[in-house]
């Protein structure tokens, strides 16, 4: 019978972990900080370690850590609620078996466990600090997201980025290289959708002296630049057919031939690509190349977009309010309240976090260093997304026009009805685009006995 020891201060946590794994046939040893652990480590032979990282005294990356230096080392699963990618870099460094982001399905614990009882450890490594990431959020998602980060910061291969426009693509980039074999290499990252194809060569390849109108000089292009370490494309989904086939030649052979030169060559660089657009089905329509794919994506990392992890927005609003009150030269903002968090947590958020911070931003602008709840009601209702508000547009002008006379109350009523559908039934954000608050709209619609069929 395997034998897995559960760390854990959180007495709920600890019981709950240790009573699934009980049931699925383990034996269980319970210790409720690291040094009750190391005490039980000495006196039984433990298969598996699933441990907290935040305890009070010495944390999970330290009892990891005096595990991996014992001859008969078990293999150990982390577990945090508030995870980010230096822990999930300094936990892969270290050897832990994996990393599970709280709160987790109890089966997805049977998993890991099961897993690590399969497969040997990795080898432990000496640890560092990782790099400033900079990418801020602990939900689920997110921790998944950092694990890939870690696997294949490693392994020199080509990797690309899929997410929204505003999710932090190149962020994912910076740590790959950051994290990886070539950090002390250049990073040269070029937006290809900004670059137009007459100059997108130029830019990455380079040229030569005469090579075109008012070239005087020779210039390095990108590829060159980057030589030792981490060339990023962002938006590389909106290169040309024609420049498609230029990028996957280098890709094959690593040679580079400037413009205006018939001498190519050779450079080292890791190739990192990113897009908010769908690659697979750009293949299928025949727009994007299928072998151009293939070798672009060695690795995919998928970016998670903000309405998908909303117990991110506390920690995101706190960097971006430090953030501004550096801008503004302050010490610190006031605010925000419980309501505003409210607020953002039923919004949409089609720009992601690059529209979180434009909102912080301009709220704090617009009060004086104040994130009020009226600065974040105006504001959101300003910003909100452009389909929701021309459908409501539309409502209130059908209901203003002489097509279709009705009463006041009627006209009302359907403009209520057409923005809640709109929004896809989100109370709070139609209350937003009416102007009114979620209680003066939750009256209405008993009023008007509006029925969510309707929405």
């Amino acid at each position: 019978m395997s034998c897995v020891l559960v760390v854990d201060d959180d007495a709920g946590i600890l019981e709950s972990a240790a009573m699934t794994l009980e049931k699925v046939g383990h034996r269980v040893l319970r210790a409720s900080d690291a040094y009750e652990a190391q005490r039980l480590l000495r006196q039984h032979r433990v298969d598996v370690v699933v441990s907290d990282i935040y305890m009070p005294g010495e944390n999970g990356l330290a009892l990891l850590q005096s595990i991996a230096e014992r001859d008969d080392a078990p293999r150990v699963i982390l577990m945090t609620g508030r995870g980010s990618i230096e822990t999930t870099a300094l936990a892969h460094r270290a050897g832990a078996f994996d990393y599970l982001a709280k709160p987790f399905e109890l089966s997805e614990l049977i998993a890991a466990v099961a897993a690590a009882l399969k497969r040997s450890s990795p080898d432990a490594v000496e640890t560092e600090s990782p790099p400033d990431s900079r990418i801020i959020g602990s939900h689920r998602s997110m921790v998944e997201m950092y694990k890939s980060i870690t696997r294949v910061a490693a392994i020199d291969v080509p990797v690309l980025i899929l997410g929204e426009s505003g999710t932090g693509k190149e962020l994912v980039a910076h740590c790959i290289h950051d994290l990886g074999s070539r950090a002390g290499g250049p990073f040269v990252a070029i937006n290809c959708g900004a670059i137009p194809d007459t100059l997108l060569e130029n830019e990455l390849f380079g040229s030569t002296r005469g090579a075109y109108t008012d070239s005087r000089q020779d210039r390095r292009g990108a590829l060159s630049r980057a030589d030792g370490g981490m060339l990023f494309l962002d938006e590389i989904g909106d290169i040309s057919p024609v420049f498609q086939v230029k990028l996957l030649r280098f890709l094959q052979d690593g040679t580079v031939t400037p413009l205006g030169s018939d001498k190519s060559h050779r450079v080292s660089v890791r190739v990192i690509a990113a897009t908010h657009r769908d690659l697979k089905r750009l293949v299928a329509e025949g727009s994007f190349r299928e072998d151009l794919y293939y070798r672009l994506a060695a690795y995919e990392i998928a970016v998670p977009p903000l309405r998908d992890r909303p117990t991110d927005i506390p920690l995101l609003v706190q960097h971006f309010k430090a953030r501004t009150a550096g801008e503004m030269h302050r010490e610190s903002l006031a605010g925000p309240s419980a309501k505003v968090l409210d607020l953002f947590g039923a919004h949409s958020w089609p720009g992601n976090v690059r529209e979180l911070e434009q909102v912080i931003r301009r709220m704090a602008i617009d009060t004086g260093g104040l994130l009020d709840d009226a600065a974040a009601a105006r504001v959101l209702r300003e910003i909100a997304p452009r389909s929701a508000r021309a459908s409501a547009g539309e409502a209130a002008s059908a209901a203003e026009s002489g097509d279709e006379l009705m009463s006041l109350d009627d006209a009302e009523r359907k403009h209520i009805v057409s923005v809640l559908r709109a929004t896809g039934g989100n109370q709070t954000q139609a209350a937003f685009i009416l102007g009114i608050e979620r209680k003066t709209l939750a009256r209405k619609i008993k009023r008007f006995e509006i029925a969510i069929e309707e929405t």
